[in-house]
């Protein structure tokens, strides 16, 4: 075996060992290693807003977390969403500080809708006194749970739907 053979040889070993190492990472993140990438999904907290609507929903506790919400998303899957935790109740307003997408906030207390702000534009300020808040004055709430931009029309959702929550 020639020496140019022998080094296209190690080249084309070299290469399917690479496929197998990105194959061996891409099972290992679909099984939740890694950091947990995959098993976001197979234990993800969801909510059910009225009759039959889950959105899966990141959760948010600490007031570092409440804060910082889903600010700098650029997206957000329409069945996807997120859930702030108030225990015990307290009145709130939330505002778009850094939120790059529109949203529907639902104010919950008691497992019920008390408030819907809808398609909830983002605050181009960059000064957050200079942001509106929603709703406009503090209202008293249990959780909170933001979701996509026109979910609750699409859904039918109305102030006095049954909210529960399916927490692992």
């Amino acid at each position: 075996m020639s020496p140019n053979q022998n080094r296209n040889r190690n080249k084309e070993a070299f290469a399917r060992l690479c496929i197998l190492v990105v194959i061996g990472i891409a099972a290992l993140f679909s099984q939740g290693g890694a950091g947990g990438a995959g098993r976001a999904d197979a234990k993800m907290p969801m909510v059910r807003l009225g009759k039959d609507n889950i959105v899966k929903v990141e959760v948010a506790t600490t007031e570092a977390e409440i804060q910082r919400g889903l600010m700098f998303r650029t997206s957000l899957a329409q069945d996807a969403g997120m859930i702030f935790l108030f225990r015990p109740s307290r009145p709130v307003k939330f505002w778009m500080f850094n939120c790059l997408i529109s949203l529907d906030m639902l104010f919950v207390k008691d497992g019920k809708i008390v408030k819907i702000c809808e398609n909830v534009p983002p605050c181009k300020s960059k000064n957050p006194n200079d942001c509106p808040t929603y709703p406009d004055s503090q209202i008293d709430v249990t959780e909170v749970v933001e979701v996509s931009a026109g979910y609750a029309k699409a859904h039918g959702l109305k102030e006095g739907d049954a909210v529960s929550f399916e927490i692992p």
